[in-house]
């Protein structure tokens, strides 16, 4: 498993070693999911794991991959006798690029030839090439909603299904899936995230010698990238005799009922979500003591395991830092050690035993620690400058009604607005541009049906052309790009107040990151206004970033609206297809620059006339409101919700919505 790179020189290659191997030597454990920063070698070190797999036996001329010894009963290019003779090739791995579409990933059917010649003429995907071997998914955070889908359903089901308008197609799909992507451009669905069985956290070494290593390493195979091989042929061989060996032992590796207890204890402490999780460390724990070449599985292949396949399942939410708490996992194992055999009196178990889950440290009683910080007057000056207030914590999150863009557009797929995309329900028909996806049977039914005496029709088939076939037109979702203008002026800098505003954009940063949106954050406050994120799709660093806002000074609201009315120009070259929400967090007042109300006030107009979807977050509180708020969004040509009614439960918002549908 050679690389131009010495693991060294990355923190967290050797994890992301060993992890790979735990897979090479038994497949079971799920594969492996690599996070980190951009340039750690991430590509390089999967695509080395192709060479320490073993050979595989397939049927020969299937497409499929068979295995001669166990063909599927279903496969399309069978059947084939179980029990014959095969050949051998080497273990695949298959790449599947973020921009595929679906029929690359589960295969084509050739629908002309279907409905014209009653044959299932079926042309294998992605899927088929990987089974039985690798598919790697480079930034896979990236990776398309429909592909995400489908596939988990290949593996949870370990099969693909292709259906097409009553012509059905199946096939085995059971492959180890590889990962690899970068935080910073977004995090990955809960559902997916789930499916990797490992993951492992990599960054660069800070160390100089170390990196200084890798720069002679990757020009010495640039150079000679053969002689650089063979230089490394010795310890790959040797590598791959111990897999080799550790798979043959891994049968006879005894998984016992104190390591079992000890990995359901951990699971219980760590309250990961479902069993996947107990199945998983079992596994790996059985691969680790064969990989060393051991036939009892340890307590410290359970905690290895525990490093590997529970820090990603521990994740609430996009923001929370993925890790686990290594004391506490120490003091979880320490706990329920023992024996194989559990203690026939019940002591070692069970309620009042001292076996059940451990109890959290409770810690000092009052460290400060999670507190609200004291209010302090809007006016109060920090250190930091004249009039700024050092940040402060967000309110709790809450669930956001649902805010969207007018109108049907035509951008990336996701959950917000609607849009005309390859996924959703069929409103029409047209004639295909290119390969026909999907076929809209009534439409082409319709189109063929005026000339079947022209053409010759003698029986009961009907004769299709392709000019006759029709493209479904669907209606679904897209991702929009939601960029927040928020106020960070005096205004809004009572704490207390400043924390509630901090909560609702979190809360819609979390409903972003739901609906598959990118992100951006202009702030403004004092004289100026700043691009405090340019549009990303990583909400956790927008979170970031606004929990480390400052507030103070004046109120350059015309400044804001300017400088995100410049993010959204640039956006637009970037990303044309993709339409943006902006939501302008503000009370609405405007005290900064000259003639500040009637700047702000051209400064709205232009998103208006450009047809810029917008929402006013009205943030004034108190018993008297001068409604500058709701007049910023008339002058934007949006609407204005206050924190109340931007909540989903909030009675006060249902009854608006009762009134403007009434209206």
């Amino acid at each position: 498993m050679t690389t131009p790179f010495p693991f060294t020189a990355v923190v967290g290659q050797d994890d992301l070693r060993l992890a790979l191997l735990l897979n090479a030597v038994s497949p079971s454990v799920g594969g492996v999911l690599v996070r980190g920063e951009k340039g750690t070698a991430k590509s390089t070190a999967v695509r080395a794991l192709t060479s320490l797999l073993p050979k595989v036996a397939v049927v020969p001329g299937c497409r499929f991959s068979c295995d001669p010894a166990s063909p599927d009963p279903g496969c399309p290019d069978g059947p084939h006798e179980g029990g014959g003779g095969g050949t051998s090739r080497p273990a695949r791995m298959v790449e599947l690029p973020v921009g595929a579409s679906e029929d690359r990933l589960v295969g084509a059917l050739d629908i002309e030839r279907a409905l014209a010649e009653g044959v299932k003429a079926f042309e294998p995907g992605l899927l088929a090439a990987a089974h039985r071997g690798i598919l790697y998914v480079d930034e896979v955070n990236l990776l398309h909603d429909h592909l995400v889908d489908l596939l988990l359903d290949a593996a949870a089901m370990g099969a693909s299904y292709v259906e097409r308008e009553g012509v059905s197609v199946r096939h085995a799909a059971r492959f180890l899936l590889v990962g690899t992507m970068n935080p910073e451009e977004g995090e990955l669905r809960p559902q997916l995230l789930d499916r990797f069985g490992l993951t492992v956290e990599v960054a660069a070494s800070r160390e100089p010698d170390q990196r200084v290593e890798v720069v002679r390493r990757r020009l010495a195979y640039d150079d000679d990238p053969a002689g650089f091989a063979a230089r490394w042929a010795d310890e790959e061989a040797a590598v791959r005799q111990r897999v080799v060996a550790a798979r043959e032992l891994l049968p006879s590796v005894r998984l016992g009922d104190a390591a079992l207890r000890q990995i359901a204890a951990t699971c219980a402490a760590f309250e990961v979500d479902g069993m996947r999780a107990d199945i998983v460390m079992a596994r790996t724990a059985t691969a680790l003591a064969a990989w060393a070449g051991r036939t009892d599985v340890l307590a410290e292949d359970v905690r290895q395991a525990a490093l590997l396949a529970l820090p990603h399942r521990r994740r609430r939410n996009p923001f929370d830092a993925p890790g686990l708490d290594e004391d506490k996992l120490d003091q979880t194992l320490e706990e329920f050690a023992g024996d194989d055999d559990p203690d026939p009196d019940g002591d070692g178990g069970g309620p009042g035993g001292g076996g059940g889950q451990p109890e959290p440290d409770e810690g000092p009683a009052d460290d400060g620690a999670g507190a609200a910080p004291p209010e302090a007057d809007e006016g109060e000056p920090a250190p930091g400058g004249a009039g700024e207030q050092s940040p402060v914590r967000a309110a709790e999150p809450f669930r956001t009604k649902v805010l969207s863009v007018p109108g049907i557009g035509e951008g990336a797929a996701g959950r917000r607005s609607r849009a005309r995309t390859e996924h959703g329900r069929t409103t029409g028909a047209r004639r295909p541009e290119g390969a026909l996806t999907k076929l809209h049977l009534a439409a082409t039914v319709r189109a063929a049906a005026p000339h079947q005496r022209a053409r010759g029709r003698s029986g009961r088939g009907l004769v299709v052309r392709r000019d006759d076939l029709r493209q479904a037109t669907r209606e679904g979702r897209e991702g929009n790009l939601v960029l927040f203008v928020v106020d960070a002026s005096g205004s809004m800098a009572a704490r207390q107040r400043m924390s509630a505003v901090k909560g609702a954009v979190l809360s819609l940063l979390l409903d972003a990151y739901q609906r598959r949106d990118k992100v951006g954050l202009v702030t403004f406050r004092g004289s100026a206004a700043e691009v405090a994120l340019p549009p990303t799709s990583s909400v956790d660093a927008a979170a970031a970033r606004l929990e480390s806002l400052p507030t103070g000074g004046r109120t350059p609201l015309a400044a804001g609206l300017l400088k995100a009315h410049d993010v959204l120009r640039v956006e637009r070259l970037r990303d044309p297809a993709r339409r943006a929400l902006v939501v302008v967090v503000t009370d609405g007042r405007a005290t900064g620059g000259p003639e500040p109300v009637a700047l702000a006030a051209r400064a709205a107009r232009l998103f208006a006339a450009e047809g810029i979807a917008s929402v006013v977050v009205d943030c004034e509180s108190g018993p008297v409101r001068l409604g500058l708020a709701g007049q910023l969004a008339g002058e934007l040509g949006g609407t204005a919700v206050t924190l109340d009614e931007l909540r989903a439960d909030s009675i006060a918002g249902l009854v608006k919505d009762v009134q403007r549908r009434a209206a």
